[in-house]
């Protein structure tokens, strides 16, 4: 049986990096904001889970600054595991919790490349999961993602959930990553569900989305429609780099935690500076509901073979990145938005609108 326990969300405050040195100073801030948010949530019930939002290493400036993709992985992204993981390692063992993050790191096989990872460490500070987000968000992020290398992705890790949306089954449920931009498609959501997920990570969103709502409705909607918890901590202010004195709220606060019902259990508006979310976890009512229920838990009742239909034609195309580094901002709005508007057009699954 697995007791119910509090999750706590940081939203710290970070700073850019230009080196990957620099990412030290984040994580320093992280261990300090980690004692006061772990200890004061933890007067309700014990803190099993840590959850850091994504950029909380490095910050955003590869992609504010349109920064070049091989320059990047060379200078900033990190190993998994490495140093970093191993900062974190103490934490997850100091407070006997899991921690989730993410940073743009390397894989082993990708010279000159970077990827956006998610990962989880158990208790004893080592790495159970690694998730490579399949879902940038395109216009903006120059991180590679399996879609980008599919064939050759496919022939190394093979077509199955495990190989793109991949759970660790532990002592407090079944966790899965959903970073950022992937919780805005339905699809990365049902994925880790139908994996297995029980409570899944899904960080960071910057600002306007977080204040029209659209942050909050994504999160609730892939709860409720999977069943399953989901820990969506944002970012606090950022500063550009490690010597800059001025903060912008470029996220807009607005973290959440969200039962298997779509229902906020713990909520934080402000993001400006440091501070937390928290919310109580309880993996066997969860488990109850979808065992008991008759309507609402909703993965019974999947009629798949009418689905499959709505994924017989491509749209976005695979491969994008298997022979060439990832494009910069113009280029990709160029050669790839425009174009899948168009393809959309085309289909006539979109009508064009009559607005200049």
């Amino acid at each position: 049986m697995i007791r119910p326990y509090t999750v706590v969300g940081l939203v710290p405050t970070v700073r850019g990096i230009r080196k990957r040195d620099d990412i030290a100073l984040n994580l320093e801030h992280i261990a300090h904001m980690v004692k006061a948010a772990a200890w004061l949530s933890s007067l309700e019930l014990p803190v099993r889970l840590i959850a850091l939002p994504e950029g909380a290493l490095q910050g955003f400036n590869d992609e504010t600054f349109d920064l070049d993709h091989v320059q990047y992985a060379r200078e900033c992204a990190i190993d998994i595991p490495g140093r970093e993981t191993d900062a974190l390692g103490v934490i997850a063992r100091e407070y006997n919790a899991f921690v989730i993050g993410q940073a743009k790191a390397h894989h082993p096989d990708w010279k000159d490349r970077f990827f956006n990872v998610g990962f989880v460490l158990d208790p004893k500070g080592e790495v159970i999961l690694k998730h490579y987000k399949v879902s940038p968000l395109f216009p903006v992020e120059h991180s590679v993602c399996p879609h980008d290398i599919f064939d050759w992705w496919v022939e190394r890790y093979g077509s199955t959930l495990d190989a793109f949306w991949p759970v660790a089954d532990t002592e407090i449920g079944r966790l899965g990553i959903m970073m950022a931009n992937e919780g805005s498609y339905p699809e990365n959501a049902r994925a880790l569900a139908l994996n297995g997920a029980e409570v899944v990570y899904r960080g960071s969103y910057p600002h306007p989305a977080t204040g029209n709502e659209l942050f909050e409705i994504q999160s609730r909607a892939r709860a409720l429609d999977n069943n399953m918890y989901v820990v969506a901590p944002n970012m606090g202010s950022y500063y550009i780099d490690a010597n800059s004195d001025i903060p912008i709220d470029t996220f807009g606060g607005r973290s959440f935690i969200i039962d298997y019902l779509g229902r906020i259990v713990g909520r934080q508006e402000y993001g400006g500076v440091s501070t937390y979310v928290a919310g109580v976890i309880d993996i066997e009512a969860m488990r109850y509901h979808r065992d008991n229920a008759q309507w609402d838990n909703w993965l019974k009742d999947l009629r798949t073979e009418l689905y499959q239909l709505l994924y017989s034609e491509a749209i976005y195309p695979k491969n994008l990145y298997l022979t060439r580094e990832p494009m910069k901002h113009q280029e990709y709005r160029r050669e790839v938005i425009d174009k899948q508007i168009a393809l959309m057009h085309q289909r006539g699954t979109w009508k064009k609108s009559s607005y200049e």
